[in-house]
């Protein structure tokens, strides 16, 4: 399947971000800059064109879901309310980066930025097509006043090995670039479903994996101060053996080593905290993990503050038996006017100002 890579003319980075006087900054009494990074699950984003080769026929106007051009404009403008709050209380101007999964094509991201709740921004984007079998791939929102791509690729995920050979799954997007002055690795990711339960699944998580893995562990053995930030809907949650594991995130913060990743999520979800719920369990499967070199609290450079699971009471269903669950799009084949099955997450770099 063709891939198109979405560039654009980028402006020069202009770092005017909020400035912070939190605990941290008290401490060291200075004040930071700050920059917000954030990952959202659209939650099946569909244009309302049935497109050849891909199953999208429930989100035409004569589908399953009756998606018509009416609700795919309430859905986006759903989704751009969400993201005109994204970090707003501490950066007036929302995440400087935005990974996103559950999206169809260029089209539905290309009329979300101009949504007037976040056109000011001027969010642009990176997007590969996949070869997924349910025609959704993930994507990289990108505020160009702190952001510049220098190049980007999809990395397939073969899971062929273990017996979804017609189950194609997505790419995981790579993007390098320049974020505030700092050189960074950005991995996309969407992971295997637990389709079949968590234990089969796994196996395909595991390989999802290890595709940023493998990229990650080769920058590494040239330069352990790399920066990478590895985000995404994982399909498992913090404390899982993909990530764990084949990842190596750690959850304590003391004890990541050069070149390994730290996971902020794994307090969270040990207090039961997640980012979408079923069946009366909460899980965390929206992460976006940092490598060592963001760590280092004695350097100039930008390093991790803190982390935020955005779950404000708007976004949250009201009554019924999901009460207190994310306030989803549709319930069954009916259109609620929700905004995602799952939560944003959130991670926030400072800096000296």
């Amino acid at each position: 399947m063709k891939r198109n890579f979405c560039s654009f003319v980028f402006a020069a980075v202009l770092l005017q971000v909020g400035i912070i006087n939190g605990a941290k900054a008290q401490e060291a009494r200075t004040n930071y800059q700050v920059i917000a990074l954030a990952f959202y699950n659209f939650e099946n984003l569909f244009d309302t064109i049935d497109a050849p080769k891909k199953f999208d026929e429930d989100f035409t106007p004569n589908g399953a879901y009756h998606y018509t051009s009416k609700i795919y404009h309430e859905k986006l403008h759903n989704l751009a309310t969400v993201l005109q709050q994204l970090g707003t209380n501490v950066t007036p101007d929302g995440p400087a980066l935005i990974g996103t999964a559950e999206i169809e094509n260029d089209r539905v991201l290309a009329d979300l930025v101009l949504q007037p709740e976040i056109a000011a921004r001027k969010y642009q984007f990176v997007h590969f097509e996949s070869p997924d079998s349910r025609g959704i791939d993930v994507a990289l929102l990108y505020n160009p006043k702190y952001f510049k791509v220098l190049q980007a690729k999809a990395l397939y995920t073969d899971i062929s090995k273990f017996g979804e050979k017609s189950g194609k799954t997505r790419d995981v997007l790579h993007v390098v670039g320049i974020l505030a002055g700092d050189t960074v690795h950005v991995f996309v990711n969407h992971w295997p479903s637990r389709r079949g339960g968590q234990a089969v699944s796994e196996p395909l998580r595991a390989i999802a994996a290890g595709v940023s893995k493998k990229v990650i562990d080769s920058l590494m053995a040239v330069n352990t101060n790399t920066k990478v930030l590895v985000m995404g809907d994982l399909n498992d949650n913090p404390t899982d053996y993909s990530i764990t594991k084949v990842l190596g995130a750690k959850g304590n913060i003391k004890k990541v080593k050069p070149g390994e990743l730290y996971n902020p999520w794994i307090n969270y979800f040990k207090k039961g905290i997640g980012t979408l719920g079923y069946a009366d369990t909460w899980s965390l499967f929206d992460q976006i993990m940092l490598s060592s070199a963001w760590l280092q609290t004695n350097s100039n450079d930008w390093q991790f503050y803190k982390s935020e699971i955005f779950s404000r009471d708007f976004l949250k269903t009201k009554f019924g038996q999901y009460k207190g669950y994310p306030h989803r799009s549709f319930d069954g084949p009916n259109w609620i006017d929700g905004y995602s099955d799952h939560f944003p997450v959130l991670v926030y770099l400072v800096k000296k100002a």
